[in-house]
């Protein structure tokens, strides 16, 4: 969305996917999970009296719409994306196959996955981590409008502190907003480590992925040997 109130900033897509671009250049293998909330979001939907079922299904159709203008910015950019979709859609995706999914992968292509799980009442927070463990992945992004985690809201308290490290139990217990219950404790029994940081930042996304100290990391909790 960028600085556009609703819909598809072009400039905000196509300096993502000049990221993404880069990379994958680099030689890292790259998924990307895509929410719909720019033109749909089922929670509202639900709060404004629809049918939760409904809402989240059209959210899901919204995550299509990102995931089709998101697959044309990167092949402008001279990369290879493909759309694998929980929802069958065939005309504009393939349908989400885990070993479809690794082989994109394996031919160096851009994977987005779209339609979160398939299923409603499951966020695209859920959606990440259930991907991350099917393909096998070594950490979750999750790109957001903050720098991090904090002890509080930045935006309304100014005292608010920004973790470098949080364990998933932590985040759990303090309810973070890291990402949802679900999602937070699939990492948890999965071992998935997640690092949060901002998207709207030019050149975050490649930091992060070359190691350096971006955000919040969330992992396991290291006990101190004895």
């Amino acid at each position: 969305m960028g600085d556009a109130g609703y819909g598809i900033d072009n400039v905000m897509l196509h300096r993502l996917a000049a990221e993404l671009a880069e990379v994958r250049r680099s030689g890292v293998q790259l998924a990307v999970v895509i929410g719909g909330g720019n033109i749909f979001r089922g929670l509202n939907g639900a709060a404004s009296g629809m049918d939760r079922a409904s809402a989240d299904y059209m959210g899901m159709m919204a995550t299509i719409m990102n995931s089709i203008a998101l697959q044309d910015a990167i092949e402008r950019q001279g990369e290879v994306a493909r759309i694998l979709s929980a929802l069958h859609i065939k005309e504009v995706a393939e349908p989400y196959i885990r070993r479809r999914a690794v082989r994109h992968l394996e031919k160096n292509r851009i994977v987005i996955f779209a339609a979160g799980t398939g299923n409603p009442y499951f966020t695209t927070d859920t959606a990440a981590s259930l991907r991350a463990m099917e393909i096998q992945a070594d950490v979750v992004l999750k790109g957001t409008k903050v720098d991090g985690v904090y002890t509080a809201d930045p935006a309304h308290d100014a005292e608010a502190m920004r973790y470098d490290t949080l364990s998933f139990t932590e985040a759990l217990n303090r309810q973070l907003g890291v990402m949802d219950a679900t999602a937070l404790s699939l990492c948890r029994d999965n071992n998935m480590p997640i690092i949060v940081f901002s998207i709207t930042r030019k050149g975050n996304l490649m930091q992060v992925v070359s190691g350096e100290s971006v955000g919040t990391l969330v992992q396991e909790e290291i006990c101190d040997a004895e």
